[in-house]
């Protein structure tokens, strides 16, 4: 089933980071040396400090991540502070 794009995303807010669904940027030479790249962005939906919540436009997945980790792991297995 895939998700509605959110209302509250914009295109003028976006993210250069890899879907975790669809990983569609793997193959791409401009993603791949870290540019942004005009076909594989993100929504950037909305953000809570270093937490940033995003959604893929290909596959409409949604996520958050810490910016601050830059692991790619959800932000609710972040540490307690």
């Amino acid at each position: 089933m895939r998700l509605p794009i959110d209302p509250q995303a914009d295109i003028a807010r976006r993210a250069w980071v890899p879907c975790p669904n669809c990983d569609d940027a793997r193959d791409c030479a401009t993603c791949a040396d870290r540019r942004n790249c005009r076909v594989h962005w993100r929504y950037l939906i909305s953000n809570k400090g270093t937490v940033v919540h995003l959604q893929c436009p290909g596959c409409t997945h949604m996520w958050s991540l810490d910016t601050r980790r830059r692991t790619g792991r959800p932000a609710d297995d972040a540490p307690a502070c």
